[in-house]
Parts: structure tokens; sequence; C-alpha cells
């Protein structure tokens, strides 16, 4: 039952945020090169890891790997985690069956090691 109202949720929100996330998704292209979105190591429930989806908040530089909060953030990236409309394409995740709207459970894989 809970993995049903996890999917209609996400789909409803999906649904309703789809032309912010479209804006959104432009703005963060327009403003610096690399992609929209970031991808992280998370590890979910019964030790499943997977790559939990936020929107790019950083500048991207593929030659200096440097971890996600060191990074240099930029103007847009700023109002998204202020607003947290960074984690809008975790909705994905949750239609995935990788998390849940109810139950948030993933966790960085450098918190269980």
């Amino acid at each position: 039952m809970r993995r049903l109202g996890d999917i209609v949720i996400a789909c409803l929100l999906l649904a309703i945020t789809s032309p912010l996330m479209l804006i959104v998704a432009l703005a963060i292209k327009l403003e610096s090169a690399g992609p929209v979105l970031d991808r992280q190591n998370c590890i979910g429930r019964g030790g499943r890891r997977f790559q939990i989806l936020k929107f790019r908040t950083a500048l991207h530089d593929p030659k200096r790997a440097a971890a996600s909060w060191a990074r240099q953030t930029t103007q847009i990236g700023e109002s998204l985690r202020y607003t947290r409309i960074e984690a809008l394409p975790q909705l994905i995740n949750v239609l995935r069956g990788e998390m849940s709207i109810i139950d948030r459970d993933a966790r960085s894989p450098s918190f269980l090691d």
C-alpha cells in the first residue's frame, strides 16, 4: 500500500512541477557548462546501492574531483538549495522504487563505511 502511495504522489508531483523543472534545467544549462543533473551514490534500505538524482548546483569541473560540499556554488544553485528545488529529480528515484516519499531512508556510503 505504501509503494502505491509513493507512485501516486510522485506522479502527481512530477506532473505539477514539470514546467518548473524544465525552467530550472534550462537555467542550469545556460548558466554553466556541464550536466543538468548531479548523481550521488547512496545506500537504501537493505544495503541497496543507487544513485540519487539532484539538480546540479555547483560548477562542473571534471578535472578536479572535489567533494560535493567543497565545490563552488552557482548563483542559480544557491537559490535551488535555499528553496530545496534541487531535490525535485528525486521523484524519479521514488518511481524507480529506490526511495520512498513517506520514509526517505537513503544514506551516503561514507556514513556506513
